[in-house]
């Protein structure tokens, strides 16, 4: 539970109006339709202004609110993250209705052991609003799979730097968007490249509690590639044929971060229990 650090301002919305809205056009994108033919039907349209309309904040309860799940991980799946003694169960989740950047309980992790679990709840408590639509993740299978990436460029010296360029352009290839920074929802791995922020930030940045040191523990991307980054695309949707273009392969859980950016996880290396620190870039 958490109580949103600001009253809401503007129409919000709830789950239930962002899943029938994500469910009513995915059907509209796969169905076949003429030139002329409008996406929506008459009634599917008012459906969506309804929901695009929300809900004044003053009918909106006051309060603490459920934070919803983002993220269940299984050491077994996960070898190479590194789980708290008596632990194998790892449950991440976040406020879908604040700032999810910094540290603070916006965001947090729930190191378990699964035996623990003994009966899934079949309608978990679900926030009464929501403030953004773009930090609901669509449920989906998680496949894991290990990759090599490298360094980003802003963390090569001179050297290295003249060296790689030398050497990707004598084969063709891309080192930023092919062999660096992979793409997409990661565990570890190297932190993406920088946008917005000065590569210094992240250097800086340290447990929120404790002031100690942190580690990289997820990258929460917008998309799993681009036109830039398609040399990360599995093979299978590679391979795939007549998806709906609403909700397409390469994003499956449908979060946007910012304009397309990614969040960044880091986790207490001295103690994993402590709030996570965030960052956006």
């Amino acid at each position: 539970m958490r109580t949103p650090a600001y009253p809401p301002h503007g129409p919000l919305t709830t789950l239930a109006d962002i899943r029938a809205r994500r469910n009513l056009l995915t059907d509209a994108w796969a169905r076949p339709r003429g030139p002329r033919e409008n996406l929506l039907t008459e009634q599917e349209q008012e459906i969506i202004d309804r929901i695009n309309a929300g809900h004044p904040p003053e009918l909106m309860p006051e309060g603490p609110l459920p934070l919803i799940p983002v993220a269940q991980l299984y050491a077994r799946d996960v070898p190479a993250l590194s789980f708290p003694e008596g632990t194998n169960l790892l449950q991440i989740l976040w406020a879908p209705f604040d700032d999810i950047e910094g540290c603070s309980d916006a965001v947090q992790l729930r190191w378990r052991r699964s035996s623990d679990v003994t009966k899934a709840l079949t309608a978990p408590p679900e926030p009464s609003y929501v403030t953004d639509t773009d930090h609901v993740p669509a449920p989906c299978v998680l496949h894991p799979e290990e990759v090599q990436e490298f360094p980003p460029p802003h963390l090569l010296n001179e050297e290295q730097d003249s060296r790689v360029t030398a050497w990707a352009k004598a084969r063709s290839e891309d080192y930023w968007s092919d062999l660096s920074v992979a793409p997409g929802w990661k565990l570890g791995g190297w932190p993406a490249h920088f946008t917005f922020r000065d590569p210094a930030e992240a250097n800086e940045l340290h447990c929120g509690e404790c002031r100690g040191p942190v580690e990289a523990l997820l990258t929460i991307d917008s998309s799993e590639w681009d036109g830039g980054t398609g040399s990360w695309r599995p093979t299978e949707d590679a391979r795939r044929s007549g998806a709906p273009r609403y909700r397409t392969a390469c994003e499956p859980t449908m979060v946007n971060i910012g304009r397309g950016y990614t969040l960044q996880l880091y986790n207490c290396i001295s103690s994993p229990t402590h709030l996570p620190r965030t960052i956006m870039q």
